[in-house]
């Protein structure tokens, strides 16, 4: 369980160091081909492709797509008290650190009677995914619903698995939260397909196609994203969980071997690394980590992610090279368990969670951000759900006469330049009756 990469007394170059990552490739590229195919056939044949979807990877038939509005009010009523408490203040941290992520509209003065305003805007029609195969995730409702109102979406749709243990209903702990988010529009739709009805939409349920197509999910959920983008925006791609631990000598076994299983209890393809420059600290860690997940409840899906190819304990030589790899590797959790963090040094990550008080299990509930990440390697250049996923930036210009008069020879100029000359006759036109009229 969880193999070892050493990677000590080589001095590896950054290729060097991303070719040594551990990421399980082959599943990727096999969820990409299964679901551009299920994407297509959504595409073709709508509901009667999601109905057959839903058997297979269900086990549910004949159940009511389009959730009816009796479905969020028995669910509200029946929700542990517990739970929903836990749902209204994550609900209410989320707003807030959402609000933070909403851009100020910004007027630039180019000079005199030229200006450019440069403004947001929310997308019309918002499509939320929510996962609900091997755990349900009434937290990821909050995660992708209050950031998208926060930016002013007008209409957010949600999709999630019809569960078979409740008669092809969407778990009644996601209805619940829908409904304390005053979120009416949620179909029982499950994995890739979900993703193509937002896209594509689905006359025959009432489901009009998305602008925006957003939340977590396995590798073919992330993969349907991949293909979809382009008809739909998306964020990134937050497929199979990831968590990556730098820890040197003084950190605390017990800790990170109970967030790697954290993680690691998500899926078989969830990754949980390890990168550490104390051979004692991978250790201990290790037989902590065999310890605990044999007891925990996941404990069969934790183990086949832990002795998956995708996880590992790294050994390193020193912090630089754990800063280095970790960049390289570009997780979506990144948890920084050092004397001296050095946190501006780690650039490439969806999200940082710095000292033993901040797992990120914290991240995934309550602490105000957001769980939507990018995974396998995307932090490199894609950022996490936020409300400005939502948005769209615009830019307003407006000059008047003077100022348009102040650059028409170098636009005249730069457009002959490119063999455009209409570009230029745009601007002289403005200014041709006016001279014809002092001649």
């Amino acid at each position: 369980m969880l193999r070892t990469i050493d990677l000590r007394g080589r001095a590896l170059t950054d290729p060097e160091l991303l070719a040594a990552v551990p990421r399980a490739q082959a599943a990727r590229a096999d969820a990409l081909a299964t679901a551009s195919r299920i994407v297509a056939d959504v595409a073709e044949r709508g509901e009667a492709a999601l109905r057959e979807q839903s058997e297979q990877f269900d086990g549910v038939t004949g159940h009511d797509i389009r959730v009816p509005a009796s479905h969020f009010d028995e669910a509200l009523a029946a929700v542990d008290p517990a739970v929903r408490t836990a749902l209204e203040e994550a609900i209410r941290r989320v707003r807030i650190g959402s609000a933070a992520q909403v851009p100020a509209p910004v007027v630039t003065e180019i000079g005199p009677g030229a200006r450019i305003e440069q403004r947001w805007r929310p997308v019309a029609r918002a499509g939320v995914y929510v996962p609900g195969g091997k755990a349900v995730y009434p937290s990821s409702v909050v995660m992708n619903v209050v950031p998208a109102q926060v930016a002013g979406v007008a209409q957010v749709a949600i999709a999630s698995p019809p569960q078979r243990e409740f008669g092809g209903r969407v778990h009644p702990d996601i209805l619940a939260a829908a409904r304390l988010l005053g979120v009416d529009e949620v179909y029982a739709l499950g994995g890739a397909g979900a993703v193509a009805a937002l896209a594509h939409g689905v006359e025959s349920i009432g489901l009009a196609p998305v602008d925006t197509v957003t939340g977590p999910g396995n590798n073919f959920v992330a993969a349907a994203k991949r293909a979809v983008a382009g008809l739909v925006g998306v964020d990134a791609e937050a497929g199979a969980t990831e968590i990556l631990v730098v820890a040197d000598d003084r950190a605390d076994p017990v800790l990170v071997a109970a967030d790697l299983i954290s993680q690691a209890e998500h899926d078989e393809q969830a990754s949980s690394v390890l990168v550490t420059t104390s051979s004692s600290v991978a250790e201990r860690v290790r037989a902590e980590v065999a310890a605990r997940v044999a007891t925990t409840r996941n404990s069969a899906r934790a183990i086949a992610a832990l002795e998956g190819q995708q996880s590992a304990i790294v050994l390193v030589d020193d912090v630089d090279t754990a800063i280095r790899f970790s960049n390289a590797y570009a997780p979506e959790h990144l948890e920084i368990i050092l004397a001296a963090p050095r946190v501006d040094d780690f650039t490439n990550a969806g999200a940082i969670f710095v000292g033993p008080y901040t797992p990120v299990s914290l991240g995934d509930y309550l602490a105000g951000s957001n769980h939507v990440l990018p995974t396998g390697g995307q932090a490199r250049y894609s950022p996490g759900l936020s409300a400005a996923t939502f948005l769209r930036p615009q830019q307003v210009i407006e000059y008047d006469r003077a100022a348009l008069a102040v650059v028409a020879d170098g636009i005249v100029a730069l457009a002959d330049a490119e063999a455009l000359p209409a570009h230029g006759e745009a601007v002289t036109a403005r200014f041709e009756a006016e001279a014809s009229a002092e001649a």
